[in-house]
């Protein structure tokens, strides 16, 4: 099939992005400081680096910095499954008799299934610069502990992975990767951390949420000598890295003069979205453009269209320092959603801000029409999407579909953050029509938002 403009559109080496995209040093409302819980000032590298990198904390803070190198050892190892392509989703577009063009950054072509390894190379680099031997982390669904697993089995660190414990019954093939790698899988809550016992007391039956296994993975890094935590979404380095994803994707599609209209992705914590949209909001914050941005989040964790804006704690055990985010609050414990990697309460601060700021928009999807989605996709493209993504390709279509209805030609960009091989249980649960649809009600709601913190700047 001949057309203009390729199927996959692919960057050589020597265009692979060498400088990351801080999107906080464009903007004109910059989220607002991370707060230390006791002072309530906003934290210092002091205070961030006992459970840190050093490097990461020192990108944490950075707020002015708008292009960051990437250091050569880290461009070595994106050489080995990077760049990734941009693919022309032709068969979607003609299966659905839409005018709009759409275009999706596929991210799952390296052993992870994800863009998770886009952060976990990086951080596992800067740990053994620095002369670390032990990281500790948590998982949802599975990718970002699999990501780090080999990015540690790389650089010759040794990995600790707390994985939420409905993810690790839901996927066992996911744990089996990590601890082939060489990682220690423990799903949390457990009985192997002072938090994951206090949490089990309160519930011995819960399934677990990222906020517990935070709680367990940071509890684990500040007893063990020569070790740090690494996060895989909310944190700001964390969307520092994803920016690699957006950089690709701007210049695959300045090749040939086109600009998206639209820009979507599913949102958990915030990576890929974040590091998606990076480039493509510098330029409408510049007032260079006038896409449109639109997170994806599940209906059972609606942190953006129902959460409270307001400072809270990164994890169920209250260890982390203060941020200011959309949030269910901390101690929220969404349903058993098969979209693990989205089962956290609250959002990065600067997809929040932008958020706040009517700079990006959000949705709430139930799970049997994400799934309805991901299957119809599936049957065109090829590509058997991670649950997660599959909350963009929701949208995607649907912003598609509305095209057909007015007669416009959008462009429609979509983040295609993984594959969803591991996720083949979720899969046998919607063709056997066993899929649920649980939505917090109020009540739910107002349990968690019980949670957050009573501080001044909340009130």
């Amino acid at each position: 099939m001949a057309h203009k403009i390729p199927t996959r559109i692919y960057l050589s080496e020597e265009e692979m992005p060498k400088y990351w995209y801080n999107l906080r040093a464009v903007m004109k409302d910059k989220p607002d400081p991370i707060l230390h819980p006791g002072t309530l000032k906003p934290v210092t590298a002091a205070d961030m680096e006992p459970v840190f990198c050093k490097e990461a904390v020192r990108q944490e803070l950075d707020d002015t910095t708008k292009l960051v190198p990437i250091p050569d050892g880290i461009q070595d190892f994106y050489r080995a499954y990077r760049p990734s392509a941009l693919i022309r989703a032709y068969y979607l577009e003609k299966d659905l008799g839409t005018p709009a063009e759409i275009y999706y950054k596929f991210e799952g072509t390296n052993t992870s299934g994800s863009h998770k390894l886009n952060s976990a190379g990086p951080q596992a680099y800067y740990a053994k610069e620095e002369g670390l031997e032990y990281l500790t982390t948590e998982t949802g669904a599975g990718q970002w502990g699999t990501a780090m697993a080999m990015a540690c089995a790389f650089y010759g660190l040794d990995l600790t992975v707390y994985m939420v414990k409905v993810s690790s019954q839901q996927k066992p093939y996911r744990k089996a990767v990590m601890e082939t790698y060489g990682a220690k899988v423990i799903p949390s809550p457990s009985d192997t951390t002072d938090a994951g016992r206090k949490i089990l007391e309160g519930d011995p039956d819960t399934s677990g949420s990222l906020g517990c296994a935070i709680s367990e993975a940071v509890e684990t890094a500040v007893k063990t000598d020569k070790c740090r935590y690494v996060l895989g979404s909310v944190l700001n380095h964390v969307l520092l890295h994803q920016s690699v994803i957006g950089l690709e994707a701007k210049a695959a599609l300045d090749k040939y003069g086109i600009s998206p209209d639209i820009i979507i992705g599913c949102a958990g914590g915030g990576s890929n979205l974040g590091g998606l949209i990076a480039p493509f909001m510098g330029d409408k914050i510049a007032g260079a453009s006038k896409t449109r941005f639109i997170a994806v989040e599940p209906a059972s964790c609606p942190s953006f269209t129902r959460g409270r804006y307001a400072y809270d704690f990164g994890d169920t055990g209250k260890m982390t320092p203060l941020v200011r985010m959309q949030t269910l609050g901390n101690g929220f414990i969404p349903s058993a959603n098969h979209a693990g990697g989205l089962r956290y309460h609250g959002m990065n601060s600067v997809l929040s801000k932008l958020y706040r700021d009517g700079l990006l928009e959000a949705r709430a999807e139930i799970q049997t029409e994400v799934f309805d989605a991901a299957v119809k996709f599936m049957k065109v493209e090829g590509i058997l999407p991670a649950p997660e993504s599959s909350h963009a390709i929701k949208v995607a279509i649907d912003e598609a579909l509305e095209c057909k209805k007015t007669g416009e030609k959008k462009v429609i960009l979509f983040g295609l953050t993984g594959t969803g091989y591991f996720d083949l249980s979720a899969y046998m649960s919607y063709n056997e029509k066993t899929l649920t649809d649980k939505v917090p009600t109020d009540e739910d709601l107002e349990k968690g938002f019980a949670s957050i913190p009573d501080i001044p700047q909340n009130r």
